[in-house]
């Protein structure tokens, strides 16, 4: 593939500290690759230093002649007095493109974004709409390299799917940062983690979130390994450097000299190890015996004349881990406040046991005053934390949430989200509880701090409800999902996946889960009957219906880009929805088509 971009010894320091030293990586042409690394690793000052938004230290820096290159920031910045219409448009202003070609391209991006009135004013949508038409306004300019930070974040899951559409198969090459383990799972070719405990600053490899795991997984055991033979092989080096060996000879001198290569090389690897720092949570509970914590009978909610849901009927015991799911706006924080005794249900009968205790993190950070300081956020009742029934200095409570003493007098207001996130998790578990609820506690959590809430929200013997568009954390940590249609119906179900297929939504996820199980179904029936008649059969068409679905999708491409169709974004919004679905025909054929080829081969070596 053709070299877009590329760093060369990169460096980068902020003050006195170093955030990248003698980095280097490279972007191809159609590579999807997802970025990842721990808060403050240099996610984002690596997307602004590639897209020119600010300067290295040092380092070496190529783009391919002629390339574009667009940059979507963390934040969307948009003019609340303009329309979606004119926002598109000025984004086009500095193109030289004649108006035909203009109007074409804002129209398609409309009916892509799925938006019905181009004429609705920026100030009035919502965060997940505005964030649709940053988005959408970033791919008017056709970019060849698209570089986003965080374009999920705070999105709900309909927007998260759309979203993932767009990028599982895209005519450009991208860069995305994200803490959403399912969407680098479904969108990206190659996964890079940014981290001082990798030998040049960063690792790399293939594939989705989940191959990249296992590969840190292997290399960051491999080494641990290297540091124990290390640490040997520098033990019996110092004991024949105690016994008073001299350099009288090119041996012995030469032996002096290797062993204090040695010795860099091992600090080097322990530097490293030692690097791999983890946010401690583990929440605290009362221990209840009581087998019904809280039971909703017909719970129903009305707001504003709109009715949010009804008839809600579920018991929270210890060990419930219930996961609400949604639209933003459909109901689940204040199903979540009436849990909380904050609002009252219009219908039905909540029950709540004696002296009931229940921790809160609120999405909003509402609880958190942007004027007070570090340290009293932590702890103001002074420079000590009770927890679990021990007291423990403030300082090495910050610690344990990855705060330096240097942080304890900061207001909260120059805190990062993630920061503001880990205060609040810090105060849960400064709380016994019987019951946590949790509005969106995954939002700016970096990945390895998202891992250690899951591992603690499973061993907390209390109940758990849990609002969040973190299909990886509600796949591993929930039992049911309480679903919020946004027209005043609430359903359980088992998993997410099987909610999603319950609200009819289109997803590239759901396709990769069917190819993986028609996989291991031929893997089976290889086992069994080998390349039957029917599979020849099947194969000798195959060609042929890849060519009709793909003249199908080039018909729905080109009636998108009719004048009729571009002048009526509600039409172009119902093309688009059947491009995706044509689009997904055509990728279940190829992987098909694959699996066929390869029963086929196999069959034959048989």
């Amino acid at each position: 593939m053709t070299l877009l971009f590329s760093y060369r010894s990169l460096h980068k320091t902020y003050g006195d500290t170093p955030i990248f030293e003698d980095l280097s990586m490279n972007i191809k042409a159609g590579q999807r690759q997802g970025l990842i690394g721990g808060n403050g690793s240099g996610k984002s000052t690596l997307l602004k230093l590639m897209a020119g938004e600010d300067t290295p230290d040092q380092g070496d820096k190529y783009i391919k002649p002629l390339t574009r290159m667009v940059y979507l920031p963390q934040e969307d910045i948009l003019d609340g007095a303009k329309t979606i219409e004119q926002t598109l448009m000025e984004g086009l202003s500095r193109e030289p493109m004649d108006d035909p070609e203009r109007y074409r391209r804002v129209k398609r991006a409309i009916g892509m974004g799925g938006f019905t009135d181009e004429t609705q004013l920026c100030a009035h949508l919502s965060g997940g709409w505005k964030k649709r038409l940053a988005i959408i306004r970033a791919l008017t300019l056709e970019p060849d390299l698209l570089l986003l930070d965080e374009p999920t974040n705070h999105l709900d899951i309909d927007t998260i799917l759309w979203l993932e559409g767009i990028l599982k198969n895209p005519r450009f090459a991208f860069v995305v940062v994200s803490h959403d383990r399912c969407f680098l799972e479904n969108v990206c070719s190659e996964i890079m983690e940014l981290g001082r405990c990798y030998p040049e600053g960063l690792l790399a490899a293939s594939g989705g979130y989940l191959h990249f795991r296992d590969h840190r997984e292997k290399f960051l055991e491999a080494q641990a390994r290297q540091e124990e033979v290390l640490s040997n092989k520098m033990r019996r080096e110092s004991e024949w450097l105690s016994r008073g060996a001299k350099a009288r000879s090119t041996k012995a001198k030469y032996r002096i000299d290797q062993a204090e290569v040695l010795r860099a090389q091992l600090a080097m690897v322990k530097r490293m190890n030692n690097r791999t720092q983890r946010v401690d949570i583990d929440f605290d509970s009362t221990r209840r015996k009581t087998r019904q914590l809280l039971t909703c009978k017909g719970i129903g909610k009305s707001m504003e004349g709109r009715c949010l849901f009804q008839d809600i009927t579920l018991k929270l015991t210890p060990g419930t881990r219930l996961g609400l799911m949604g639209k933003n706006g459909s109901g689940k924080t204040t199903f979540m406040n009436i849990l909380e005794n904050k609002l009252s249900p219009d219908t039905g009968v909540l029950k709540r046991v004696d002296n009931l205790k229940v921790a809160v993190f609120d999405q909003t950070r509402s609880r958190l005053d942007p004027e007070t300081t570090l340290k009293d956020a932590l702890s103001p009742a002074g420079d000590a934390v009770v927890f679990q029934n021990r007291s423990i200095h403030i300082v090495s409570w910050a610690k344990r949430f990855l705060f330096t003493p240097d942080q304890l007098t900061l207001p909260i207001k120059r805190l990062s989200g993630g920061e503001k996130a880990r205060i609040l998790i810090a105060n849960l578990m400064a709380q016994p509880a019987d019951i946590l609820l949790l509005d969106e506690p995954t939002n700016d959590l970096d990945i390895p701090s998202l891992e250690v809430l899951e591992e603690s929200l499973l061993d907390f013997p209390g109940a758990v409800v849990i609002v969040s568009h973190d299909r990886f954390l509600l796949d591993r940590v929930t039992d049911n999902i309480l679903f919020f249609d946004g027209k005043g119906k609430a359903r359980l179900f088992a998993d997410y996946q099987q909610c999603l297929k319950a609200q009819q939504k289109s997803t590239k996820n759901t396709p990769k889960k069917q190819s993986d199980k028609s996989r291991s179904t031929a893997k089976g029936q290889r086992k069994s009957s080998g390349f039957s008649y029917k599979h020849q059969y099947e194969l000798d068409n195959m060609e042929e219906n890849i060519l009709m679905a793909e003249s199908e999708m080039e018909r729905i491409q080109k009636e998108a880009e009719t004048p009729e169709a571009m002048n009526d974004p509600e039409t172009l919004a119902t093309i688009y929805t059947q491009l995706q679905k044509a689009q997904e025909t055509v990728e279940s054929l190829y992987a098909r088509w694959e699996e066929l080829e390869a029963l086929k081969s196999l069959s034959k070596q048989k």
